[in-house]
């Protein structure tokens, strides 16, 4: 038997039955057609999901304190969301309310999916994470180490909060050696990520080796400073190495994971970037020590070995260092003794023999020789004698001939010649003047003379005065 249902008019009136009798299925699609036009943007926890592969939707349920709804979205329309759901998220769902009409239940079918409130942010800080792990700023290989015993420590942090002193601190009661360049910012609110990046600059324009960025915890609205992306790549790109120390242990930020070391909170940051004066002291007694020990031992097994060393027979008495050496020396000294008597006598022989050898050779080839040099001469002799007279003939005409040319022959005849005081033949009147002293050279020897007066003449020489 089919069954019916009682509408009602319009304000609540009830509709007479026989004129308004539904079915099951009228009914259902009469209320699926009016839940469609009613577009709700609703904000719940999710308690239940599932999202099996052979599934054409994912089923989840979301609630609040009072109330549970059960919620569906296609799976093409959830992987545009880039969400994956898990139970305790804060969601925010925008769709309407639809009835599955073989059942009869009602679910509030999902168009649209994103975080509610803080899971926004989340969201919103995730997405920002990917994208500088995608560019390489989070990879460890590009961590730097902090120094080991570090003399300057760069501070950015707000000058008034409780962070600052707890830092301040613990430096000081670690390591106190340490010398703090602190840049006070805000950080919190709109302004505080350009102002954390302008005291990481200026920390590290100073002679900082390290920066350590820290603030306290809080909700984690206001914390989001530290998801800032400027901020991060600051941070990355800051020249010296970057230690954050931001809120409790749970939290993560976006300064955290770029950072070169992240420690959970600002006090464990200070205690972490610092040694303990304590345990240095205590580090370096032991290692002195075990220095002191060690130098101990080393000098007592080198003085066993000097000791050891002393005692041998070589170094009390030097000479047995070569007394095989000498005994071989001794021993050849004698064998060479023995050895050159024999042997000059042998040498002194056959240089007897030698000598008269070369006497007699010397005796027949001096013989020889001067025989050869008897012949030649006689020839030399010869030839000489026929040249020697060729030339003296020729000699002869050639000393007549000279002496027909010599000034001396000249001057045998009544010539004379006159040079200067230099030494020059006077060929003309006009080369010297009255007082000029000359030197009269005639056949046999030399006049002074001295010029009194000269006249030039075609045919006659001019008078001088002695």
């Amino acid at each position: 038997m089919a069954g019916y249902a009682q509408g009602t008019a319009e304000g609540g009136a009830p509709v007479p039955q026989e004129a308004k009798l539904l079915t099951v299925s009228q009914a259902l699609d009469i209320v699926k057609g009016a839940l469609k036009g009613i577009r709700l943007t609703i904000v719940g926890e999710v308690s239940e999901v599932s999202a099996k592969r052979s599934y054409k939707a994912v089923y989840f349920t979301i609630k609040d304190r009072d109330s549970s709804l059960k919620c569906l979205m296609w799976n093409d329309l959830y992987r545009a969301s880039g969400m994956e759901l898990e139970i305790g998220q804060k969601v925010e769902v925008s769709g309407f309310f639809s009835l599955y009409a073989a059942r009869g239940t009602m679910n509030f079918d999902v168009r649209r999916l994103s975080f509610a409130g803080e899971g926004r942010l989340r969201m919103e800080v995730a997405r920002l994470a990917r994208k500088l792990e995608a560019e390489g700023l989070t990879d460890p290989a590009r961590k730097r180490p902090l120094p080991e015993y570090p003399s300057v420590i760069g501070l950015v942090t707000s000058p008034h909060s409780d962070a600052v002193h707890d830092i301040l601190r613990t430096l000081r009661r670690r390591w106190p050696l340490a010398r703090v360049v602190l840049a006070g910012v805000p950080v919190e609110g709109a302004g505080a990520p350009a102002a954390m990046i302008e005291g990481l600059r200026c920390v590290a324009e100073s002679d900082a080796e390290f920066v350590l960025l820290g603030r306290g915890g809080g909700s984690y609205e206001s914390m989001m400073p530290f998801n800032d992306e400027g901020l991060a790549r600051a941070i990355a790109a800051c020249p010296i190495p970057v230690v954050t120390g931001i809120g409790h242990e749970p939290d993560n930020f976006i300064a955290d994971i770029v950072a070169d070391v992240r420690l959970s909170t600002p006090t464990m940051a200070a205690a972490g970037v610092v040694p303990d004066q304590a345990e240095v002291a205590e580090a370096l007694a032991t290692r002195g020590k075990a220095l002191h020990g060690r130098m101990l031992r080393a000098l007592e097994r080198k003085s066993s070995e000097v000791k050891r060393l002393s005692d041998r027979p070589v170094l009390r008495d030097a000479t047995q260092l070569f007394a095989q050496e000498a005994m071989g020396v001794d021993h050849l000294a004698g064998r060479l003794e023995r050895a050159l008597p024999a042997g000059l006598e042998k040498r002194r022989d056959t240089v007897a023999q030698l000598r008269g050898r070369m006497a007699r050779v010397a005796a027949i080839g001096f013989q020889r020789e001067r025989s050869l040099v008897d012949r030649h001469r006689a020839r030399l002799t010869v030839g000489l004698s026929g040249a020697t007279d060729r030339f003296r003939r020729d000699m002869g005409l050639r000393a007549a001939r000279l002496n027909d040319l010599s000034p001396l022959a000249v001057l045998g005849r009544g010539y004379a010649i006159a040079r200067s005081e230099s030494g020059d033949v006077v060929k003309s009147v006009s080369s010297v003047s009255s007082g000029d002293r000359l030197q009269v050279q005639v056949s046999d020897g030399f006049i002074d003379a001295k010029v009194g007066g000269s006249r030039l003449v075609s045919t006659e020489t001019v008078a001088l005065d002695d």
